[in-house]
């Protein structure tokens, strides 16, 4: 029994107390109103009013009146409904108010009877003391009551310390509500201020100090502290070098992701909940993730009849996404995996149950299966993301290579005219361009033959030809195959990060990003087009290592060393966008150009394309990658063992011309 009062009285009881029982407001107003009366009386009682007979005159009645002009007042105004913890500043400036205007019309009620009837009833002097004394107590109580709360609710709770970026009313904002957050995790303990203004000085107590890449150290030792914490409108601002010197001391970086308020368990309050996240590899890109808000595309997608391949991998699955939020009629998801297909039906099911969804287990490579497809659902609009993307897996696999990458693109591009396609886009790659490697030489040549095909059908002048547009992507951060899972997994297991070479850089976007250009391109083109991606600037992967590493709240080489392996089959330490023989022009998007291309010739292109269809089904490997290497002039091998084939001259009478 001992034992069970000592737990009702502690600290954390009476905290867990307050919590699930705040003050209602009823009683703040009751409170206030007992203030008002109680200062009334007493200045009536010691100060004496206006003399007068009856118990009109009565300091009780006197002082009745008085609060039910404060009550009156107090209602319309509502001053004690604010979150007493939470709102000090506003209480003082509504009680203020609440005073100065119930003042206001005491006096003038008593002007207007003294001038009107003769009736001298309250001394201006004695509503001027009520007000100031009624005023004192109320925000002396809000006063006692925040700090009391603030004492009870912090007492033996130990809170991460942590400083919060900025020096302005937002981050101030944010380090009040730190403090006053039920159950909260952190102690906001300063401010870094990155401009001078107001540096080395203090905003309620909580000092401002001076950000500098050299002083950033000793400032969290003075306090104690690794983390930094900022609000999500400052992530362009970590984005930049800026971030990189608390990465080199050590420093968690913590965002502000959103605030919620919910309801106290009486619904009297409301409380706070801060979502604080460690930030993402994707957080840092560099640069400003690019939206489309083309009103076009949910004209062309909306009420559709859009397929989509690949659609349970990481591309194609966030295609399917945003295409629902367009709002399709009908969604045709062609995948060969059993699983994932599986996971994107429940997705779909929970987030657009209004959006029609057909699941169609197939390989693209598989023609009549593919056709299958076509003519139950008729799609408008194909998005072809299926593909083999790994680059050193398809070096020893070439013919698995251009088998998916070549001929499934092939098979869907025939079917897409067949059956009279409005669109067809075709996800590429980066490593098309210059290709060092099967991968990016397969997709290169599912380039050039969809692109051929439609100069070609363009020339027959038919009215309405399915219209052929390619775009071409980097790196995208979290997909398959990415390196972003790689280094997260490696991170996990305590290490070593590996890394093909030092100086590797890449292009990246994140998965919406790059989904969101799929889309633009489909709404832009007119068919014929390679689109390109302004993807800022590249990074090293080193770099990338090193910040992955650093956000996980380690050391590179103390917790976490980074090894390197050497360049993989097929890998070149730089990706480029466009090759050698193009340039680009504009659209009306600042983020995206068209590639200006050769123009291909369709009759030569497929007749290597019929010798390369030959040799999957009875040459070697070898002979496959030598016609590659006809069709893509361009496509040198680096650290890899077709690279030989690069020193035979190619024979006269064999080397068909793909350009016009």
């Amino acid at each position: 029994m001992k034992d069970r009062l000592l737990s009702i009285l502690s600290y954390s009881a009476i905290a867990k107390a307050i919590q699930a029982t705040p003050a209602p407001r009823w009683m703040v107003l009751v409170a206030d109103m007992t203030i008002v009366l109680l200062c009334a009386i007493l200045t009536f009682l010691l100060n004496g009013d206006i003399e007068g007979n009856g118990l009109l005159y009565s300091p009780f009645t006197k002082s009745a009146i008085i609060v039910a002009v404060y009550f009156g007042l107090d209602l319309c105004l509502k001053s004690y409904s604010y979150i007493i913890r939470l709102s000090i500043i506003e209480d003082i400036y509504r009680i203020a108010i609440l005073v100065f205007a119930s003042s206001i019309l005491l006096v003038t009620v008593a002007i207007v009877a003294e001038a009107t009837i003769g009736i001298r009833y309250l001394s201006i002097w004695n509503i001027f003391i009520i007000g100031m004394s009624s005023f004192s107590i109320m925000m002396s109580l809000r006063l006692m009551m925040k700090y009391t709360y603030s004492i009870i609710l912090n007492a033996k709770k130990t809170r991460q310390p942590v400083i919060i970026l900025g020096s302005t009313i937002s981050s101030y904002v944010l380090a009040n509500a730190l403090k006053n957050e039920v159950d909260g995790r952190f102690d906001p303990v300063a401010l870094l201020s990155y401009s001078d203004k107001k540096a080395n000085s203090s905003i309620n107590g909580i000092p401002v100090l001076q950000y500098s890449p050299d002083t950033v150290k000793e400032i969290f030792e003075r306090y104690s502290c690794d983390t930094l914490l900022f609000l999500s409108t400052q992530i362009d601002l970590m984005r930049s070098e800026f971030a990189d010197a608390f990465f080199n001391n050590h420093i968690k970086l913590l965002m502000l992701n959103q605030v919620e308020e919910f309801d106290s368990p009486d619904k009297s309050d409301v409380n706070l909940s801060l979502h604080v996240r460690n930030i993402k590899i994707e957080d840092l890109l560099g640069r400003a993730p690019i939206y489309n808000d083309n009103p076009n595309i949910n004209r062309l997608i909306h009420n559709q009849v859009v397929m989509i391949t690949g659609a349970a991998g990481s591309i194609g699955s966030e295609i399917v996404r945003q295409v629902a939020l367009f709002g399709a009629k009908e969604i045709v998801l062609v995948d060969q995996a059993e699983t994932p297909m599986h996971d994107m039906q429940i997705e779909m099911e929970e987030k657009y149950p209004n959006t029609t969804i057909h699941l169609f287990i197939g390989d693209v490579t598989n023609h009549k299966r593919m056709d299958k497809a076509f003519s139950l659902y008729h799609p408008k609009y194909v998005f072809h993301a299926a593909a083999y993307k790994h680059v050193p897996m398809m070096e020893h696999n070439p013919s698995e290579a251009v088998l998916t990458n070549v001929f499934g693109t092939k098979n869907l591009a025939d079917l897409s005219v067949n059956y009279e396609v409005e669109k067809f886009v075709l996800i590429s790659t980066d490593k098309a361009v210059n290709p060092t490697n099967i991968m990016g030489a397969s997709k290169r040549i599912a380039e050039m033959y969809v692109q051929s095909l439609f100069f070609h059908l363009q020339k027959s002048n038919k009215s309405n030809i399915t219209r052929f547009i390619t775009t071409r992507f980097g790196n995208v951060l979290g997909s398959n195959g990415s390196v972003i899972p790689l280094f997260t997994k490696q991170i996990e297991n305590g290490g070593p990060v590996t890394v093909t070479h030092r100086d590797i850089i890449r292009y990246f976007m994140t998965i919406p990003e790059a989904c969101s250009l799929v889309l633009e391109a489909g709404c832009m083109g007119n068919g014929g087009e390679i689109y390109i991606f302004d993807m800022g600037k590249p990074i090293k992967i080193y770099d990338l290592a090193c910040r992955m590493i650093s956000l996980a709240g380690l050391k590179v080489d103390e917790d976490i060393k980074i090894i390197e392996t050497g360049l993989r089959p097929g890998e070149k330490l730089f990706e480029e966008l466009l090759n050698n023989k193009e340039t680009t022009t504009a659209t009306h998007h600042k983020k995206i150009m068209i590639a200006k291309v050769p123009t291909i010739n369709y009759d030569n292109l497929s007749s290597h394309i019929s010798t390369l269809q030959q040799l999957l089904k009875d040459g070697g490997n070898h002979d496959i990658v030598a016609e590659m290497k006809r069709i893509v002039p361009e496509y040198k091998s680096q650290n890899s063992r077709w690279e030989d084939i690069d020193n035979i001259t190619p024979d006269p009478g064999k080397q068909k011309q793909i350009w016009y």
